[in-house]
Order: structure tokens, then sequence, then C-alpha cells
């Protein structure tokens, strides 16, 4: 095996988060479609189905170090809000313990000198910038619209308006690709 039992288990662990955090999003993308906010809604179902795929990543890269996928168990996601910061909240809540899990990972690759991991880990480090960065920024623009403003909230999701900032021109800007 190419990667050690201890790793290995910690990855299973991540891929648990992962799922839960698939989960959450379904769940409150559910809860904003309930209260035909489809824009929110489709924001959160699209977050879900990223971190499934993170999941599938984490999963692919522990088939292919030659060990077994035992996913953990799951607790039921949070299915009804007060209020729609109440939800986003909770997501940006979520990110930073993904994120915090991450770096913990990638502290145990570091410690058992397993530069396999460390270099497989580090494309899920620069992800969580972006997704933090951008729960922050949706928390943000809820908070400022209130619950009464949330119709100003779709509308940018639709239009592409949020996370449009400065800080994604910068980014677009520093890209090979620009």
């Amino acid at each position: 095996m190419l990667v050690s039992p201890k790793i290995i288990s910690a990855i299973n662990g991540q891929i648990g988060m992962e799922l839960a955090a698939s989960l959450q999003y379904d769940a409150i993308g559910a809860h904003f479609d309930f209260q035909s906010l489809p824009g929110l809604a489709k924001h959160f179902y699209k977050q879900s189905t990223e971190e499934r795929g993170h999941a599938h990543r984490f999963m692919k890269f522990i088939l292919d170090a030659g060990a077994q996928v035992v996913i953990p168990a799951i607790e039921a996601p949070v299915a009804d809000f007060k209020f729609a910061k109440d939800a986003v909240k909770l997501s940006l809540d979520q990110e930073i313990k993904v994120t915090e899990a991450i770096n913990s990972l990638y502290d145990l690759a570091l410690k058992e000198n397993d530069h396999i991991t460390s270099t497989f880990l580090q494309w899920f480090i620069r992800e969580q910038v972006e997704e933090v960065s951008s729960m922050n920024d949706l928390l943000k623009t809820v908070e400022r619209a209130g619950e009464g403003g949330l119709l100003l909230v779709e509308q940018f999701l639709a239009q592409g308006i949020l996370g449009s900032s400065l800080g994604a021109g910068i980014a677009a800007e520093a890209s090979p690709e620009a």
C-alpha cells in the first residue's frame, strides 16, 4: 500500500465530512426551494454536487493507493431555518470546519513524511480558500439584504454578480490563461 493505514483512516473520515456537507447543502437547497427562493436553492444544490465530487476524489485516491474506502456514519442534516442567514452561516461554519480537517490531514501527511498524500491534498487546500471566501461573500450579501431583501440576493445569484468583485478580477488577471 502506498499510504499508511493511519492516513487512509483519516481520509475515510474526510470522505464522511464531504458527504455530510453534501447532504447539508441538499437540505439547505430544499429549504430555499420550499421558501420559493430558486436562486438560493440552485446555489446550494450546486454546492452539494461539488462536495460529493470532493468525496469521490478522496475515494479515488484511497482506491488508487490500494486501500479500502470505508464511509463513516453521517448525521442527519439541519433542514429548517428561521432566517436565510442562519442557513448560510451554518454553511460557512461547515466550510471552515472542513478546511481545518484538511489542514490536519496535511499536517499528518507531513509528519509521516508522506509526499504522495501531501501533494494530493494541495488541490483541496487551494479549493477551500475559494469555498470559504464564496460562502463568506454570500453570508455578507444575505445579511446586508436582510430577510426582506432576499429577492435582491436571488437577482445577484441569477446575474452572477455574487463573487464578481475586485478579488475575482485579480484572480482572473493572475491566472495563466489570462
